[in-house]
C-alpha cells in the first residue's frame, strides 16, 4: 500500500461534499474516484440483529455491487448502553470488528472478552461471535466481512461443493491502536489480508493505493480532504470511503488526522462488479 507522507504542505482550496453512495445495491453507472463514499448520518434503526433483543443503528457503506474483491460488505454499527449484537456463527464469510468509541465485551464461542476503541477481533468461519456494550456510552464499531475462499469457489461457478465448516478455534483479538499494523495470516484465508493506523499531523499528506487490492478507510479522528481523479471530499470522523485497485487517493490533514485502513485483496481480473 502506498503512504508517502510530505510534511506541512501549502494550503489547499476548500472541498466540496463529494457525491457518494452509501447504500448497498445499484453501483454509479459513470466512473468515480472511489467505489463508495459516505458516512453514518442518516443509519439506519434494526432491531432484533442476530435474534437479539433491542435496536442498533446500522449503515452500510459498500457490498459486493461495489467491490472487486470477493467481499461481502464493508458497514458500521452501533449498539446503545446494555444493548447487544446477537451471538450467531460464521460458516461461509470471515469478518472483523473493529471497535471505534465505547466499552464492551466481544463474545467468541461462548466467552466474553473486554473490548474499547482500537480493539480489532478476527472471526473465522466456524466460530459464534456478538459484541455486548457494557458501557455508558455507546459502542460503535466497523465491520468488513469477506466470502471464505470456498465460499466464493461455489459462488463464482469455481466449485459445485463448498469444502464445509471448520471447528471453532480460539480467540484472536488486538489492540490495533498499540501494533498500528496487523496480519490476518494464519487466521484468515480470504482477501482481507491486513489492518492498520495511518495518523497524520495538521497539514501532512500521504497517498492511499495499492496495484493488487481495494482499500476500505474509515476517518476515526480529525479532519482532512481526499483527492483522487479530479475530485476533492471533505473528511470528518465516520467517513468511509473504499477505493479501487490501482488508484491513487491523496489524502490531506485538516487538523490531526486517524484513519483506519483495510487491505482487500483482489487476486483475478474480476469483472464489473454484479
Amino acid at each position: 500500500m502506498t503512504t508517502e507522507a510530505v510534511a506541512r504542505p501549502g494550503p489547499v482550496p476548500s472541498a466540496d461534499p463529494a457525491p457518494g453512495r452509501t447504500e448497498c445495491h445499484e453501483p454509479r453507472t459513470s466512473p468515480a474516484p472511489w467505489r463508495s463514499f459516505g458516512t453514518v448520518a442518516g443509519a439506519a434503526t434494526v432491531y432484533g440483529v442476530h435474534g437479539a433483543a433491542g435496536r442498533t443503528r446500522w449503515k452500510c457503506f459498500a457490498g459486493r455491487r461495489q467491490l472487486d474483491s470477493p467481499a461481502e460488505a464493508v458497514e458500521w454499527a452501533s449498539v446503545p448502553p446494555g444493548g447487544l449484537s446477537g451471538e450467531h456463527r460464521h460458516t461461509r464469510t470471515e469478518e472483523i470488528y473493529l471497535v471505534l468509541r465505547g466499552r464492551g465485551e466481544f463474545l467468541f464461542n461462548g466467552r466474553p472478552h473486554p473490548v474499547g476503541p482500537g480493539t480489532l477481533a478476527l472471526t473465522a468461519p466456524g466460530n459464534v461471535h456478538g459484541l455486548r456494550n457494557t458501557g455508558k456510552d455507546d459502542l460503535d464499531w466497523w465491520v468488513i466481512e469477506t466470502l471464505a475462499p470456498g465460499t466464493d469457489a461455489v459462488l463464482s461457478g469455481a466449485a459445485h461443493h463448498h469444502p464445509g465448516v471448520p471447528p471453532m478455534g480460539e480467540a484472536v483479538i488486538h489492540d490495533l491502536f498499540k501494533e498500528r499494523t496487523v496480519s490476518t495470516g494464519g487466521v484468515f484465508t480470504g482477501p482481507l489480508r491486513q489492518v492498520e493506523v495511518v495518523e497524520l499531523d495538521a497539514g501532512e499528506r500521504t497517498r492511499l493505493g495499492a496495484p493488487d487490492a481495494e482499500l476500505a478507510v474509515f476517518v476515526h479522528e480529525g479532519t482532512g480532504r481526499a483527492t483522487a481523479d479530479g475530485s476533492t471530499a471533505a473528511l470528518a470522523p465516520d467517513t468511509c470511503l473504499t477505493l479501487g485497485a490501482s488508484t491513487v487517493t491523496g489524502i490531506e490533514a485538516v487538523t490531526p488526522l486517524r484513519l483506519l485502513v483495510v487491505t482487500l485483496s483482489v487476486p483475478r481480473s474480476a469483472p464489473e462488479a454484479s
